[in-house]
């Protein structure tokens, strides 16, 4: 498996997804209810999703593929799988909220080994393979800031869509995180939240029971850019899909960060 022809396929069909979707943010959007939660798709989703999986299935037409919208697609059981989240943020571009990215990751027997990451609203791209390092648009080299301040760490924070506003561990963390920082941002856009944390705008990330599609690009990213994630125990993070909901949930910081971070979750 040649890793940089597939980031540079990857690459290639995030930016052109991502012209559709800016494209498409500028005229009426179709928004309809997904499931029960509250969520939503618009016909974004599905036209970036369709050009992704026509990309990524005409080249590696062996692969298999989970896509967002579509779920399972292509070989099922094969070694390689692609995630496809064509549009990380759709309830903010539902509400006209500029913030949002189109995400892939290619794993092998479930770790993932090539990650993208595009927003179209600034035209940059983030991406990764497996022990080579992160790299920005047009091929800058990513490295993780630690910038102590006397006034707390700016955090992000996700969860996945089945976590139900009653949980009492959320409500615990959230309280924490809140109190113990200078703020925490939801953006609704998780793969946003780990590009900002990849370039050292923000000093931490807290998930709690992630969604599988739009985890492993952004962790790849971070991870290779020298961020650290660990279990909300302390203990290694399993960044494998094939793990269950509660692997997904994690800290991530900067080596030097991620202690004081964990001792702050379990405040």
């Amino acid at each position: 498996m040649d890793l940089d022809h597939a980031r540079a396929l990857a690459v290639d069909a995030a930016e052109a997804a991502g012209k559709l979707l800016l494209d498409g943010t500028r005229q009426p959007i179709g928004v309809r209810p997904k499931g029960g939660s509250g969520d939503v798709v618009t016909d974004l989703d599905l036209a970036s999703e369709k050009l992704l999986l026509e990309r990524i299935l005409a080249v590696y037409p062996s692969h298999t593929v989970i896509a967002e919208e579509s779920g399972l697609l292509g070989v099922s059981g094969a070694e390689w799988t692609w995630l496809i989240d064509p549009l990380d943020g759709t309830n903010n571009v539902a509400i006209g909220l500029p913030a949002y990215v189109v995400g892939l990751a290619l794993c092998r027997a479930g770790r993932p080994m090539l990650g993208v990451v595009h927003d179209p609203v600034s035209a940059q791209t983030w991406s990764a393979v497996r022990g080579r390092g992160a790299l920005a648009s047009p091929g800058a080299r990513m490295a993780a800031r630690h910038r102590p301040s006397s006034h707390g760490p700016l955090l992000a924070w996700t969860q996945g869509y089945a976590v139900t506003r009653d949980d009492t561990k959320v409500r615990e963390m959230r309280h924490a995180l809140e109190l113990g920082s200078r703020r925490v941002l939801q953006l609704w856009a998780p793969l946003l939240s780990w590009a900002m944390l990849a370039r050292g705008d923000i000093d931490g990330m807290v998930g709690y029971q992630a969604e599988a599609v739009d985890l492993p690009a952004g962790a790849l990213i971070a991870q290779e850019a020298g961020i650290e994630i660990r279990a909300l125990d302390g203990g290694p993070f399993e960044d494998n899909i094939e793990g269950t909901v509660e692997d997904r949930s994690f800290v991530a910081a900067h080596p030097e960060a991620i202690q004081a971070l964990l001792s702050l979750v379990h405040r």
